[in-house]
């Protein structure tokens, strides 16, 4: 990203895969603005090395802050709050909030089941298949 001339916005946490992207992205002499909420600074362990930290009151505040400051979206493998930002701003480029690029890291396959209850919920004709397109998913195998 930092060699690309991209910044990073992402949730301000120092811990776990966000953690050491945000991380790399400074080492590399990237810019890095975090989004925390009050609540969770100190229970993520907040990272104070950023190019910007901003704590906020709530989580609604800090998606709409997240999104607002972000020029796309990527998804690397991660839990429920990983999977509720991802479908909100799924349905915000769907809705045309947005046009954002939104990306999906497929890290040895974690998104395939999602991929799968995607492709069900087409089938089942509660999501449009030209929405599938709204992601881009990338495969590749950790190292």
């Amino acid at each position: 990203m930092a060699n690309r001339g991209l910044g990073m916005v992402y949730g301000g946490g120092q811990v776990g895969l966000m953690g050491v992207t945000a991380d790399a992205v400074l080492a590399a002499g990237g810019e890095v603005h975090g989004v925390i909420p009050r609540a969770l600074a100190s229970k993520e362990i907040a990272h104070h090395g950023l190019t910007e930290l901003y704590v906020v009151h709530t989580m609604h505040e800090r998606k709409a802050m997240m999104v607002s400051l972000g020029g796309g979206f990527v998804a690397l493998p991660g839990g429920l709050g990983t999977l509720e930002e991802l479908f909100e701003v799924i349905t915000g480029a769907q809705l045309g909030y947005h046009a954002k690029p939104i990306g999906i890291l497929d890290v040895d396959g974690f998104y395939g089941p999602y991929r799968a209850m995607l492709d069900h919920c087409v089938g089942e004709g509660f999501v449009s298949a030209p929405d599938l397109d709204l992601t881009v998913m990338v495969s590749l195998s950790a190292p």
